[in-house]
C-alpha cells in the first residue's frame, strides 16, 4: 500500500511537470539553414518554427550575427514581424533571408565563421530562448 502511494505521488509529480506545447513565452526553434558555405551571389535561407498560447508574435525578431573572430563582421538587428492573424495556442514558420551582401565577411581576407542567434518577442514583451544556428562560413 505504501509503495503504491509513493509511485502514485511520483507519477503526479512527473505529470505535473510535463511542458505544455503554448507557453505565455514564445518558443522559437531552429530548423534549418539551405547552406552552411555562402559564397558571392548566394543567399542564406533560415528557418524556424514557433509556438505562442496568446498567439500576440506581432512585435520582433532580433536576429544577431556572432563572429567571435572578427568584431566588425557582427551585428544585431531587429525586424518587425509581417502581420498575420492572431489567435490563440499559434504556432508556424518563420522564413529569415539574407542575401550575401547583408552579411558579408569583413576582416578581409579571412572568411567569416559566425553563427546567427534568433530570439522572438511578443507583444506583452516576452522573449523566446535564444535559437542558435550551426556555424556558418562566408567567403571572401
Amino acid at each position: 500500500m505504501r509503495n503504491t502511494f509513493l509511485l502514485s505521488i511520483l507519477i503526479l509529480l512527473l505529470a505535473g511537470c510535463n511542458k505544455d506545447k503554448f507557453n505565455t513565452q514564445p518558443l522559437l526553434k531552429y530548423e534549418s539553414v539551405n547552406t552552411t558555405i555562402l559564397g558571392r551571389g548566394e543567399n542564406l535561407v533560415f528557418n524556424l518554427s514557433f509556438t505562442d498560447a496568446e498567439g500576440d508574435l506581432s512585435d520582433t525578431l532580433i536576429i544577431v550575427k556572432f563572429e567571435p573572430n572578427c568584431v566588425n563582421s557582427r551585428f544585431n538587428a531587429k525586424y518587425k514581424l509581417p502581420l498575420f492573424p492572431l489567435g490563440k495556442n499559434q504556432s508556424g514558420d518563420l522564413v529569415v533571408t539574407f542575401a550575401y551582401n547583408d552579411v558579408p565577411p569583413k576582416c578581409f581576407p579571412r572568411n567569416d565563421t559566425a553563427v546567427f542567434k534568433f530570439v522572438l518577442k511578443d507583444n506583452a514583451q516576452n522573449k523566446s530562448d535564444t535559437a542558435v544556428s550551426e556555424t556558418i562560413i562566408i567567403t571572401n
